[in-house]
């Protein structure tokens, strides 16, 4: 994975850090391809006036249109032109408790590390983690500028970038209207508390992945795909008996744990 060099500043205190995703591209790809040949569809680059010729990645620049059909051109080094020092570095504006921050608004996660500052670097990481604080910044990723948080676990320094508000539509808050009865809040409150446990990532795996594979063996060795058998739920229209049943089900469950 491509590293992003970059600096932590907070204070008077310049921390040089790298960072990398930590996302996984775990995919499963399918080609599209001409149901008749099952040959690859490819797609070229070309211009609206010259279908026929294909246009090479060294020829293609990145052209902003300010009226009909006029554009100015940026290359890449306009673009770091505009990056200041300020922007291509991570100043930490504030500290605040991650409480604060609804996760609507995380987006992609990020190691940090780096080479020749560690003292500062785990100072940081540990005087974080002890106050349970993480520094709000904000920097240039790519020809982007990033709202980011840095926070620590474990002594070690994650990046998350945050969208923006405004990259946020507006969500209609509506004021409840609905009447619900003071034993229907505690059956409901109770079913919380029979299904509450702690979250371990480890617990959860893409099965819908795991199924796909299983069905690509099944067609490479020509067997049939055949749809599992399901336990079909039990449809319960009186939300005060659904409530019950589910209570004496989870305290079956939380029994048989």
């Amino acid at each position: 994975m491509p590293l992003n060099n970059s600096s932590i500043n907070f204070g008077m205190v310049y921390i040089p850090i790298s960072y990398t995703s930590l996302l996984k591209n775990n995919d499963i790809d399918f080609h599209m391809l001409d149901k008749n040949s099952l040959k690859r569809i490819r797609y070229k680059k070309v211009t609206e006036d010259n279908e026929n010729k294909e246009i090479l990645n060294k020829d293609i620049v990145k052209g902003y249109e300010y009226a009909e059909d006029k554009y100015v051109i940026f290359d890449n080094k306009d673009f770091e032109k505009l990056k200041t020092e300020k922007d291509k570095s991570i100043t930490i504006e504030k500290f605040v408790d991650i409480e604060s921050i609804d996760p609507i608004y995380y987006d992609r996660p990020y190691l940090i590390n780096t080479k020749g500052a560690e003292h500062a670097f785990y100072l940081l990481a540990k005087a974080m983690e002890n106050k349970g604080k993480v520094g709000i910044a904000t920097t240039v990723i790519g020809q982007k500028e990033t709202l980011v948080i840095i926070r620590s676990k474990d002594g070690h320094l994650f990046l998350n970038t945050l969208f923006f508000y405004d990259n946020l539509k507006d969500i209609d808050v509506l004021n409840p209207q609905d009447k619900f009865s003071s034993a229907e809040l505690k059956m409901a409150e109770t079913l919380i508390d029979n299904m509450s446990g702690k979250f371990n990532p480890k617990d959860y795996k893409d099965m819908y992945k795991e199924k796909l594979l299983e069905a690509i063996d099944k067609k490479i060795r020509g067997k049939k795909i055949t749809k599992p058998k399901e336990e079909k739920n039990k449809k319960i229209s009186n939300l005060m008996d659904a409530l019950t049943e589910s209570i004496k089900a989870t305290n079956k469950k939380g029994k048989k744990k």
